[in-house]
């Protein structure tokens, strides 16, 4: 197989060439098909997340076909097309998992960061964290689905019913979440980085109300508002634009630091929370509801062997949509 590999941090993936894996127990091996470019794969190469298991394959946006099963696999078969997300694991017997938190787990696998992930031709996934893509026939459109999408939908309902939504940081995530909320009846306000006009013709084309800059603020106060940007500034930004009893969600692995504010911004009962990882649930809910929404991502194709200039990109922000590696 080859794999875009990330043996220091900080520095650029290489490509290896390694023998095929083979999957255990309770695990079945993918060809990968496509894979899309998180920024939480930045964190990793980065290193704003501590700790990866190094050597690693990052990638955990994933599209593919499963070729091999391990012994005891009953969900999967050769042949069926397959995602395979950020959450590869769970111990389920922490309170957590216990008592349906499974994001949460005590002893988490995470894929492309604990585990080797999709940079590459194979992946071996358990079973019980692969999900059928039935009527996904497309694997590069399919492939942002896995992250932009789930975390996107998860923050959406920690966001509640609200009909104002503010999307600060228009990329993949809330492209994809712009387009959900669109078929619920809600109202878009997208916040892009000062001067990105292009992602603020992309808002405006996906059905967003109105898109400026997060300093302009909203014509009107939002009932809640979703921070996918990596920027802590941003928290007091969207505090003072939602409503009395408003809400702000963090969606992001990783911020930087958030800077202090005034009181009054929080006061009134407005709420701050974050959002951390994913369920299978989330992923059973989101699959089914996406099609219905005709949800259609924008994405820039990479060969495997270009990642580390899909990372880049991905960091200057020269694409809408997502990047999406194939091998």
């Amino acid at each position: 197989m080859r794999a875009m590999v990330l043996h220091a941090v900080g520095r650029p993936l290489a490509l290896d060439i390694r023998p095929d894996p083979e999957p255990g127990a309770g695990e079945i091996r993918v060809r990968v098909e496509a894979c899309a470019v998180c920024r939480t794969d930045l964190h990793v190469v980065d290193g704003d997340l501590a700790h990866p298991s190094l050597p690693l394959v990052p990638g955990h946006e994933i599209v593919g076909i499963v070729d091999r099963v391990g012994d005891g696999v009953l969900t999967s078969v050769p042949g069926m097309r397959v995602g395979i997300p950020w959450l590869g694991r769970v111990c389920g017997h922490c309170p957590y998992c216990a008592s349906g938190r499974e994001n949460l787990c005590d002893e988490p696998v995470f894929t492309g960061y604990t585990r080797d992930g999709g940079f590459a031709s194979h992946v071996v996934a358990d079973a019980a964290f692969a999900f059928p893509l039935i009527g996904f026939d497309d694997p590069v459109a399919a492939a942002p689905l896995m992250c932009a999408g789930l975390i996107g939908w998860r923050s959406l309902r920690m966001a509640g019913e609200g009909k104002r939504i503010g999307l600060y940081g228009f990329g993949a995530a809330a492209h994809i979440l712009a387009q959900i909320c669109r078929w619920q009846g809600r109202e878009v306000f997208a916040f892009t980085r000062f001067g990105d006009e292009a992602a603020q013709v992309q808002a405006l084309s996906l059905g967003a109300r109105w898109a400026g800059s997060p300093d302009a603020g909203p014509p009107e106060l939002l009932d809640a508002a979703i921070i996918f940007a990596p920027v802590g500034a941003l928290v007091p930004n969207a505090l003072r634009a939602v409503r009395k009893g408003g809400r702000v969600v963090c969606g992001g692995i990783h911020m930087s630091d958030i800077p202090q504010f005034p009181y009054r911004l929080l006061w009134e009962e407005r709420q701050l929370v974050s959002v951390a990882n994913l369920t299978r649930q989330d992923a059973v809910e989101f699959l089914a509801i996406a099609p219905k929404a005709g949800v259609k991502t924008t994405t820039t194709v990479y060969p495997l062997e270009r990642a580390n200039e899909a990372l880049a990109d991905l960091r200057a922000g020269r694409f809408q949509g997502a990047a999406v590696l194939v091998p």
